[in-house]
């Protein structure tokens, strides 16, 4: 007992100033480590201060001075990202449309801190839905459907101009617009098959029918040639005896070189020859 009385306990003073010691080296650490900010590359941050609320000043990429607690960090990612979105629309024939549209955004990086007070950080998904749909819907609608397959580059570039002046009422930039689907109606669909096939039929009726005509002018002129053959060898024959006689001469020769190649041995008298030319009246006729 006597022991556990003599104890000297520390003095006030010396823990006094420990604590001070452990709690001014906490906050110097809280303050080291929270007092600075990196900027990634391809990021825009801006600082909202708890007095005077969001600053104007827009930080680039690198690192950064805050005070702890009073201020805080708000980092946008000011890349382009694509969006898609696809959309049914009336055209100016009142067919339906179902259109794709991929579009490039990103935000104005000078318009940060309004797109903030506005918007937020999630702006694409709070403006582009809206603007892009009612921008589809009206482009769409000046156009005929049939216009929409042929003139598709023209009704890419005015959703284009129109959709980049709606986007930068909110201070987002359109990097590219194009469309990546354009379907019809299942009725439009049907109608352009029907269509096809019609055309089809008639151009295949069209060429039946030139056949035809083709095919009568050959018979005719083939029909003339014979006519004009048979009078020319009817001529000869009553004009000269002797043209009937070289026919047959000419027949007689070909009907021996036939049997002559032949691998048979056929044995035939002249009359089947037509050889018989002694019978032949081959003289001139005074």
């Amino acid at each position: 007992m006597n022991n556990i009385r003599n104890v000297k306990l520390p003095n006030a003073n010396v823990i006094s100033n420990a604590l001070k010691v452990i709690v001014g080296g906490s906050a110097l650490t809280y303050v080291a480590g929270n007092s600075l900010f990196n900027v990634e590359g391809g990021h825009r941050a801006i600082v909202f201060n708890r007095f005077v609320g969001i600053k104007e000043q827009v930080y680039e990429e690198g690192t950064h001075i805050m005070i702890p607690w009073v201020e805080r960090v708000m980092d946008y990612d000011v890349r382009a990202k694509p969006n898609m979105i696809t959309s049914t629309s009336g055209s100016r024939d009142l067919q339906m449309v179902n259109i794709s549209l991929r579009v490039l955004t990103r935000p104005v990086p000078s318009a940060l801190p309004t797109i903030y007070r506005t918007l937020g950080t999630d702006y694409g998904e709070r403006v582009l839905p809206s603007i892009i749909q009612e921008t589809l819907k009206s482009v769409v609608a000046q156009y005929n459907a049939s216009q929409l397959i042929t003139m598709r580059e023209v009704v890419s570039r005015d959703i284009r101009r129109t959709l980049t002046e709606r986007a930068m009422q909110f201070n987002i930039v359109l990097d590219d617009v194009s469309i990546t689907a354009l379907t019809f109606g299942k009725e439009y669909t049907a109608a352009i098959e029907a269509k096809q096939v019609a055309q089809q039929d008639a151009e295949r009726s069209k060429f039946v029918v030139e056949k035809a005509i083709q095919d009568k002018r050959s018979a005719v002129i083939r029909a003339e040639g014979e006519a004009d053959s048979a009078k020319m060898i009817g001529a000869a024959m009553s004009n000269n005896p002797a043209f009937l006689t070289l026919r047959k001469i000419e027949a007689a020769r070909d009907i021996s070189q036939t049997i002559a190649n032949s691998q048979n041995r056929v044995f035939l008298n002249t009359e089947s020859l037509l050889l018989n030319l002694e019978s032949m009246d081959i003289a001139p006729k005074k």
